[in-house]
């Protein structure tokens, strides 16, 4: 065994047994390594092990803070199914059920912010066009941040529907909002990517940089112009949820089939 397993081994004991129990801050590098007596160079391949295994994050200024344990995944059935909760409005597939309950970490906020390149592309605008962004952190109720989920609205549909710049966007939300400004129905598509963190979305997850996130780009399209109005993007950490489809039987595969030629 190498001598910074050992010194993995050692720290994943030291969790373990809560010495330095969720949200604790291991000792410092320097501070291990003459504890230990081993080099710096050590203990940092310890901690970086450590942290590919989801026991710790590091923060910068801070150090390698002890994570909670891992949660069971969400089974998120990827279908083509978008509900509509009477009390809620539209309900995408990150829920289990439409009526779940879900709660805000921290206050959404609506700021106007240079659209990245991504966004621009799918927005038709030009990249850092002003463009207003509603941003908002969600998880069930209980549960540590899920997802960052970010609505990039187009300069024009922000024209035809003021209120979804407001911070209340009224019953129904900013989907609601397009739609009676004479977008509805709006007509969606998603792609899904995987990724790794920008440091930003690992901190407001409270997550390593090493895992990996899900990237979800949903985006609406107005059925008056054809245009899209509106690009939302999910982040959402790999070892929170596993994607399920159902497969069905094209007619070609119906049951009896015909025996391979």
């Amino acid at each position: 065994m190498a001598r910074y397993e050992i010194e993995a081994a050692h720290l994943r004991r030291l969790i373990e047994s809560g010495e330095y129990g969720v949200g604790a801050t291991l000792p410092r590098i320097s501070e291990l390594s003459e504890e230990r007596g081993v080099s710096a160079a050590t203990v940092r391949r310890a901690m970086e092990m450590l942290e590919d295994e989801g026991l710790v994050r590091v923060v910068r200024g801070t150090g390698a803070v002890v994570q909670p344990p891992a949660l069971p995944r969400r089974r998120i059935q990827r279908g083509l199914l978008v509900e509509r909760d009477p009390a809620r409005g539209y309900v995408f597939p990150a829920a289990a059920y439409a009526g779940e309950p879900w709660t805000a970490h921290g206050k959404p906020r609506a700021s106007m912010e240079p659209a990245p390149q991504n966004v621009a592309d799918v927005l038709g605008v030009e990249i850092g066009t002003s463009t207003l962004r509603r941003r908002r952190i969600t998880s069930p109720v209980g549960e540590p941040p899920f997802q960052v989920v970010d609505t990039w609205l187009s300069p024009s549909a922000v024209a035809d529907a003021p209120r979804v710049a407001e911070p209340s966007t009224g019953p129904g939300g900013y989907l609601d909002r397009l739609e009676e400004a004479g977008h509805g129905p709006i007509q969606w598509q998603e792609t899904t990517t995987a990724r790794m963190p920008s440091s930003e979305e690992a901190r407001l997850l409270s997550i390593s940089r090493s895992l990996p996130v899900f990237e979800l780009v949903l985006v609406g399209k107005s059925s008056r112009t054809g245009e899209a109005v509106e690009a939302t993007i999910r982040v959402i950490p790999a070892d929170r949820v596993e994607m399920v489809a159902d497969l069905h039987r094209a007619e070609s595969a119906q049951w009896p089939v015909e025996p391979v030629s």
